[in-house]
């Protein structure tokens, strides 16, 4: 994780645009100074010596500078993309949506031209406050990302060998940057619990000795009591329950005001000299609030790592739990594919004495994408693949990867709404869930909601094959399946239906507003309302009530009126759909001890998005073959 990453700063913003937090690492920066000055001595651009920002700005300087991009961008993040109004040397300019989230700001650029730039800063956005942080780099990337801001052609072609991406994949201080970014934020709002790991109900190995001892069927676990102490203990169980959660009792800080003497405690703890070593703010939190005795000394002949400063001691078992989420594009049109992919983690949770080693082998058939610093990374392109890891005390990610839907979409269909009027719709819905899907996956719930958020619904006429509906002032949704009557076997869903409008209001956009050139030149939304060779009413309708419409915001690009989609949310168990899977009795431990292991599984949907056939919608353009 943190291998060759260093921060040299971190910034907290308001929304008000002022840094209420800062915090600075000078060993860093002595490195920083170092690196250019032997960089300076020896680098020429052209005939000008390059000489680059040796120091860092104040606070005042710094938000001054984030201000001003902000207003040169459009956009807290920007717009990722080259309009007509982007300015040579701006992030825009570089043509790449990854420079809404890895930003470069100019301190008093017209005084010392390029030299002053800022790159690259993690923006990170948590609750009420936008988190920057600046990882340590070498010159020639600061270099190479200058000459790219002022570089004529712009994009991300493929086989183009100078891009920002070719950059930052040399660049691993920034994924330690992005980790420490989203640490703080979580510290910020209180979102500091540990990873859900879910308690399966059916016995597996040792499963006989858990239901003796009263470990299946309880509510909630608690993760960390006591860090010396035996950290699971049972709550009050439940007769009814039939899964249980492993959850955490960890300190949370306030979410409504900056804890600050938090974040002192967990940047000094966690990243000593600006070097990131351990993010788990409860093992921080523990540290400070418990300290260490004698007897949490391990044995002289063991290097005890950072990410678990205590040893574990009690009854000793492991818990593995695949939390998958499906997102979907479905379009149901010749011309253009539907869209599903997975993504997923493995959370872990390892009550073991002392420092063991776990490993396990691992599908082939996944993307990885990160493992947790505890974990050895397999290499690629071996048949078999084993995961071997020391694991930390509590719940932990053990990796996160992507993968194909190997099963097919769990709901595939189509949904068509014609608008009759300016304040009427005709909607049908015809879907099938769980088509080839067997026991043991269940789906839990299963619920499609019609989003309107330019309009108000008065009301709506319809009845569905299954299922109810309820409705709001900017949605209609309808719950196929509802919680305690699990789905296990495919079935067929339809819904056709009325929805009656509050009478159309058109927002005028001010003649001064900054997105009126984007409205103009990126809106897939004609002026020409007037045109009477119309034949389809449909067309002439959505015309006419969407030629006012303002632009998308975007942070939220479905919030187009054109762009009239069903969102389905669900929840499934039993298994994963990629195919991924933890057989317990392959799970190694060593030194070789009794602990029993459960492996449980739950799918969730993230955007699985149902378009509109009779409408527009955007889809990805398909690579062309020269």
């Amino acid at each position: 994780m943190t291998g060759g990453c260093s921060i040299r700063a971190i910034w907290i913003l308001n929304r008000l645009d002022a840094v209420v937090f800062s915090r600075r690492f000078p060993v860093v920066e002595k490195r920083w100074r170092g690196t250019c000055k032997s960089e300076n001595e020896t680098s020429t651009e052209g005939d000008l010596n390059y000489r680059v920002f040796t120091s860092l700005p104040s606070d005042s300087e710094l938000a001054a500078a984030f201000v001003d991009r902000k207003r040169r961008e459009g956009s807290l993040r920007g717009f990722g993309v080259r309009l007509s109004q982007s300015a040579e040397g701006s992030d825009s300019w570089l043509d790449d949506p990854i420079t809404r989230h890895i930003i470069g700001i100019y301190i008093n650029k017209e005084e010392d031209g390029d030299s002053n730039v800022l790159w690259p800063l993690i923006l990170h956005t948590k609750g009420h406050y936008v988190i920057l942080v600046f990882p340590l780099v070498e010159p020639r990337h600061l270099k190479a990302y200058v000459t790219l801001c002022n570089r004529s052609d712009c994009g991300i072609a493929v086989g183009v060998e100078d891009s920002i991406s070719s950059i930052l994949l040399d660049l691993p201080s920034i994924t330690g940057a992005f980790m420490v970014a989203h640490a703080i934020g979580d510290i910020i709002t209180g979102d500091v619990g540990e990873p859900e790991v879910v308690v399966s109900a059916s016995p597996s190995v040792g499963g006989l000795l858990d239901s003796l001892t009263g470990s299946i069927g309880i509510s909630s676990i608690s993760s960390r009591a006591k860090p010396v102490a035996a950290p699971v203990a049972s709550s009050t169980p439940s007769s009814g329950a039939v899964t249980g959660t492993v959850t955490s009792d960890a300190h949370r800080t306030g979410s409504r005001t900056l804890d600050k003497d938090a974040l002192r405690t967990f940047i000094s703890s966690s990243m000593p000299f600006g070097t990131p070593l351990d993010l788990s703010f409860p093992n921080i939190i523990s540290i400070k609030v418990n300290g260490f005795s004698q007897s949490d000394l391990p044995p002289a002949d063991l290097k005890q790592p950072a990410w678990k400063p205590y040893l574990y001691r009690g009854r000793q078992r492991m818990l593995f739990s695949v939390h998958e989420t499906v997102h979907a594009a479905m379009y149901d049109r010749d011309e253009i594919p539907d869209s599903i992919s997975i993504s997923g983690q493995i959370n872990c949770r390892a009550d073991l004495e002392g420092l063991p080693d776990v490993s396990f082998p691992l599908n082939d058939h996944i993307e990885v994408l990160s493992f947790h610093p505890c974990a050895q990374v397999p290499e690629k392109g071996i048949d078999k693949q084993a995961v071997m890891f020391s694991p930390p005390l509590g719940n932990f990610v053990l990796m996160r990867y992507e993968a194909v839907c190997g099963l097919g979409p769990p709901i595939k269909g189509f949904y068509q709404l014609s608008m009759v009027s300016e304040d009427k719709g005709d909607f049908l819905f015809k879907l099938r869930l769980m088509d080839g899907y067997k026991s043991p996956l269940t789906m839990e719930f299963c619920t499609v909601t019609m989003p309107f958020p330019t309009r108000r619904v008065v009301s709506f006429d319809g009845t569905p094959s299954v299922g109810i509906v309820s409705t709001t002032d900017h949605s209609v949704e309808w719950k196929i399946v509802m919680g305690g009557r699990g789905l296990t076997k495919s079935i067929e869903a339809t819904f056709p239906g009325k929805v009656q409008f509050a009478p159309w209001k058109p927002k005028k956009l001010p003649p001064s507003s900054a997105f009126g050139s984007i409205a103009d030149e990126d809106s897939d939304i004609e002026t020409d309302g007037n045109n009477n060779s119309m034949v389809n009413i449909d067309e002439f309708l959505m015309e006419k009530m969407s030629k006012d419409l303002q632009p998308a915001d975007l942070e939220e690009p479905f919030c187009w009126h054109a762009y009239n989609y069903a969102k389905v949310s669900f929840k499934i168990v039993g298994a994963s759909l990629s195919g991924i899977s933890i057989d317990p009795k392959s799970v190694s431990i060593y030194p070789a001890v009794k602990a029993p292991v459960e492996f449980s599984t739950q799918v969730t949907s993230g955007d699985y998005i149902l378009w509109n056939t009779l409408g527009r919608c955007p889809s990805a353009a398909a690579a062309t073959k020269v």
